[in-house]
């Protein structure tokens, strides 16, 4: 990736205010601040890594002398006591970023290899793995990076980047015909417009008003196979995007022939903190 946002940059701020608040009294009390310190972050578990270059900046932003060796690369597969950092510099701002640093390792590396395992599964089906918006606040640019970096891929960022029409959408304009429509006369004609329909009278209807893509939810694997039809006899090809219950468990079960994406929260909302932890190799 290129460079830290600023936006990333000012939660890592408050995320180290919220942590170190008047001082890490513990090791102000306990360690001169003039001690140098050489220190290893490193997996103890395996996992796939991402995060580095936010764990990274951690430091940097505590102590911009400390010296930073990425010993490994976001995306790699790293194994039980592989190194992902080597940090030099003083022991007290070593410190003070540990517990940032490695909670940001843990989350997104999780988020990555539960990704892994989904993308796996998917081998060879021709299907694209997408994430959600289901992402912990503020932290949705990086949690959608560990996504990338496990192999899967980003649907919509935000609200601002894409038209989906959901059922509350739906009820609200007053109809699936009726969504579509008042969107269609509003945005740009670049934009895509991609409709979630729970059953095949809206996909019927999706489809008689020409969308992009559409998101089949909460559908049963058998049901998928006559929505998959229906859609290729209607003459129309929209893109398809499955989601809804989806696990690591059943996801190849989804993945028919003539489906384009599965999409899924689970990657980001219930991904498991892998271990990861650092450990102060020497003293000076």
């Amino acid at each position: 990736m290129s460079g830290i946002p600023p936006a990333v940059r000012e939660f890592l701020e408050r995320a180290l205010s919220e942590d170190i608040g008047s001082g890490d009294i513990t090791t102000l009390h306990t360690i001169d601040p003039d001690v140098q310190s050489s220190a290893v972050i490193l997996a103890k578990e395996p996992l796939v890594v991402a995060g580095i270059p936010f764990s990274a900046e951690v430091f940097r932003i505590l102590d911009s002398t400390i010296t930073i060796e990425h010993l490994t690369e976001d995306g790699n597969e790293v194994p039980p006591g592989g190194k992902l950092l080597a940090l030099k510099g003083r022991a007290v701002n070593i410190l003070a970023g540990e517990r940032l640093a490695l909670n940001l390792l843990q989350r997104l590396s999780g988020i990555a290899t539960l990704t892994r395992k989904f993308v796996k599964e998917l081998e060879g089906s021709g299907v694209t793995l997408l994430d959600t918006r289901k992402t912990t606040p503020c932290m949705r640019f990086m949690e959608k990076h560990a996504v990338r970096m496990g192999g899967g891929k980003n649907h919509r960022f935000g609200l601002f980047d894409g038209v989906l029409i959901k059922d509350n959408h739906i009820t609200a304009a007053g109809g699936l015909r009726e969504a579509i429509r008042k969107v269609r006369g509003n945005v740009h004609h670049l934009m895509k417009i991609e409709v979630e329909v729970g059953n095949l009278k809206e996909l019927e209807a999706a489809l008689e008003e020409g969308v992009d893509i559409v998101m089949i939810d909460n559908f049963t694997p058998s049901e998928i196979r006559k929505a998959v039809e229906m859609v290729i006899n209607s003459g129309q090809r929209p893109a398809i995007e499955v989601s809804g219950g989806i696990t690591l468990q059943n996801i190849r079960d989804y993945a028919i022939k003539g489906v384009d994406f599965i999409s899924t929260g689970s990657i980001t909302h219930s991904a498991r903190a892998v271990d990861i932890s650092l450990e102060i190799t020497g003293i000076s």
